[in-house]
């Protein structure tokens, strides 16, 4: 039977309750490390941040299996004809040909991307992205561009070349229960947590994971563990809010955030 803890909660005090529900309401914020808690043997209340069991993490990342390293070299050269028809693995990011702040969508199938080009939600200014891929790129930039869509690609500035300044953020991710790997782009970030898309999802709400985000800048590396909080439509990714966030991970986030 789990330890009878009592805290502190808007002034009144509550209890009893397991430790689990400490740690939820910490990472809820419904809790601070200076709040008080009390269990049997104490002589006095306590604050959270003096008590050993409470800053340890809800789960290390040694827990789970170590993220491949990034490649750095062998970069893939994208083509529309030679990618799987089938594959939902290319993400778009939109925004840059329309004059407005980018935003990251996906993933996308080849047959979702014709569809979204015949309903002029892409165009050929759209910047696309595929595991593998070393940086964004212009669609029509991609070689058999003209073959795919069946039209002319058309002209790129080098402005347009250049609008897209931030490179891939990309997750390698294992769920706690099976460690299965899934590997997506990340947006929205911040300290608090982020949003990430990527095909198949099948985790819960309120599951514990773990997550390894490497883009291609290595100034931004960070491991984190953390909470979903909210899972996208068609299983197309999740919100993660983070917990236990260590200062080398807070301050990747950050220079992040200031570079971009």
């Amino acid at each position: 039977m789990s330890e009878s803890w009592y805290y502190v909660h808007k002034g009144n005090r509550q209890g009893p309750v397991g430790m689990e529900k400490i740690l939820s309401m910490m990472s809820n914020a419904e809790l601070t490390s200076s709040d008080y808690v009390w269990k049997k043997g104490f002589d006095n209340w306590k604050k959270i941040k003096d008590i050993p069991e409470f800053n340890k993490p809800v789960e290390s990342e040694n827990d789970f299996p170590a993220a491949p390293e990034v490649p750095t070299t062998n970069y893939i050269e994208f083509s529309f004809t030679g990618f799987d028809p089938e594959l939902k693995a290319i993400f778009i990011r939109i925004g840059n040909d329309r004059g407005v702040k980018s935003t990251d969508y996906g993933p996308f199938n080849l047959k979702q991307l014709k569809q979204l080009f015949k309903e002029n939600r892409i165009n050929g200014k759209t910047f696309l992205f595929t595991a593998g891929m070393k940086d964004w790129e212009i669609m029509a930039d991609i070689p058999d561009y003209q073959q795919f869509f069946e039209e002319l690609p058309p002209v790129i500035q080098e402005l347009d070349r250049r609008s897209s300044t931030r490179k891939p953020f990309v997750a390698r991710l294992f769920i706690q229960n099976n460690k299965k790997l899934y590997e997506g782009i990340c947006r929205d970030i911040s300290i608090g947590g982020m949003q990430v898309l990527l095909d198949g999802f099948v985790g819960n709400l309120d599951e514990r994971i773990s997550i390894n985000v490497h883009p291609e800048n290595s100034d931004y590396h960070f491991v984190a563990s953390g909470m979903i909080v909210r899972l996208l439509e068609g299983n197309s990714g999740f919100s993660f809010r983070f917990s236990h966030l260590s200062d080398e991970a807070k301050r990747a986030i950050e220079k992040y955030l200031q570079d971009n």
